[in-house]
């Protein structure tokens, strides 16, 4: 806030000079970010102090109503310098957030190559290797020498999004290999690309899912990954940035479904009131139609509960403890599904693992149970024992549902973080009832 303060003060009084030089120092994202504390006049004021390079930098890290408000406020010539420096993953990025008004402006002020390019990228599926990926990098020959390539990389590499990995290309575009500026760097000018490079470099298709990406991207500790087509031609690069930001995306999507809520794309605040109604309604309606049947167990026990009416008071104790116990394998069990550290064929070392954990903490949890049963609420000792063996068994089988439906999904082709804790509550809580009453009846004789 005093860096904004400072800002504002120095533009208020002209002194444009000392401004611009606070606003350099600053890293773009930070620029960004104090830019949207602004309001439109002043942040146009300040974004038209920055050098044109810069001024692409930071543009490409505010938040799409801001690129809205500067994009009104800037004149053709400015918007145009600011999209001839910006890479063309980040203006498609752009295009894609912003009016179908501003999006002509934008194509109209584009030149004809980048409209075209512009045009092709949109054209990939959505959550797609080519919807992430960007054409701005640097491909040399297997004929070209150290001293080439360093040539080449000098000519061009200002107008590429990353130099550090070079990929090698015949003339028809096909990869051939893989080459970084350190290995450049640790050889003669004289050595041939062909003997320094790694062939068959790791690469992924235009088709490929975003997140199976995002995960290679985590596995193999890579900054890029080339894009090639259905004939192994190099179309782009996906950088480290994009899969962080995939990452990002993908795991917000799982807590949503995890939390039965519909998955969206936009950030909380600037999601109206009937989206998030739209997207959180429908688990909700079938989630409450699916609780009806656990009041139905309920109506169809009142006699036996008449007779022994100390035992309605623990229901929500036992259906709270299931629904959490059940809860915990799940969430484990989907983390570790979504880290390609689960797969299927690890179900019953799973139910195996999970059954030992059930059992230790269902023990525990009915000792400690027992104990302030008879002491604190001195419950007789058959009814104390009937709230506790429904607990071990409770959290017996909400941790063997937890760990199995997950992994059951994901073999039927449906999305794990959807079998997550207010799904298998409903279920955990159906079986601790029917439980219960089961129990009841075998030792009150109810």
């Amino acid at each position: 806030m005093e860096k904004l303060d400072q800002i504002l003060s120095l533009i208020e009084e002209k002194h444009f000079s000392e401004a611009k030089m606070l606003l350099e120092d600053l890293h773009p994202a930070d620029i960004a970010q104090l830019l949207e504390e602004m309001d439109s006049v002043q942040a146009v004021r300040a974004f038209r102090l920055l050098s044109k390079s810069l001024a692409a930098d930071v543009f490409s890290y505010l938040e799409p109503e801001n690129q809205h408000q500067l994009i009104v406020l800037l004149s053709d010539a400015e918007l145009r310098r600011i999209l001839d420096e910006m890479y063309m993953d980040d203006t498609v990025d752009m295009l894609e957030e912003l009016p179908a008004s501003v999006v002509k402006r934008i194509l109209q002020l584009s030149n004809p190559d980048t409209r075209s390019e512009i045009n092709r990228l949109c054209r990939y599926e959505e959550d797609t290797a080519g919807s992430i990926m960007t054409t701005e990098m640097i491909d040399l020959k297997r004929s070209m020498t150290v001293r080439d390539a360093f040539d080449w990389i000098r000519r061009v590499g200002t107008d590429m999004e990353t130099i550090y990995t070079c990929y090698v290309t015949d003339d028809r575009r096909k990869l051939e290999g893989v080459i970084s500026v350190r290995q450049l760097l640790l050889h003669p000018y004289e050595a041939k690309i062909e003997d320094l490079m790694e062939d068959e470099p790791l690469c992924v298709q235009t088709g490929d899912d975003q997140e199976t990406i995002a995960q290679l991207f985590q596995k193999y500790d890579m900054l890029t990954l080339p894009v090639v087509d259905s004939e192994k031609r190099l179309v782009g690069i996906i950088t480290i940035d994009d899969a962080v930001d995939v990452i990002q995306e993908e795991n917000t999507e799982d807590i949503e479904k995890m939390a039965a809520i519909l998955p969206g794309d936009k950030p909380y605040l600037r999601t109206s009131v009937f989206e998030l109604w739209k997207r959180r309604i429908p688990w909700l309606l079938l989630l409450m139609i699916s609780a009806t049947f656990t009041g139905s167990i309920i109506t169809s026990f009142e006699d036996k509960l008449a007779a022994y009416i100390v035992l309605t008071a623990y229901i929500p104790m036992l259906m709270d403890t299931g629904g959490n116990s059940g809860s915990q394998a799940s969430v484990t069990v989907i983390r570790g599904i979504s880290l390609n550290e689960i797969e299927f064929h690890d179900i019953f070392r799973v139910i195996w693992k999970e059954m030992r954990v059930a059992l230790l903490c269902a023990v525990t949890l009915a000792v400690c149970n027992f104990v302030k049963l008879m002491l604190l609420d001195r419950l007789a000792a058959p009814v104390a024992l009937t709230i506790c063996l429904t607990l071990v068994v409770t959290v017996f089988c909400a941790k063997i549902v937890g760990c199995t439906l997950p992994l059951l999904a994901k073999k039927l082709g449906f999305d794990p973080a959807v079998m997550a804790s207010p799904f298998i509550t409903t279920i955990v809580d159906a079986i601790s009832l029917l439980v219960y009453f089961g129990i009841a009846t075998l030792i009150l004789h109810i």
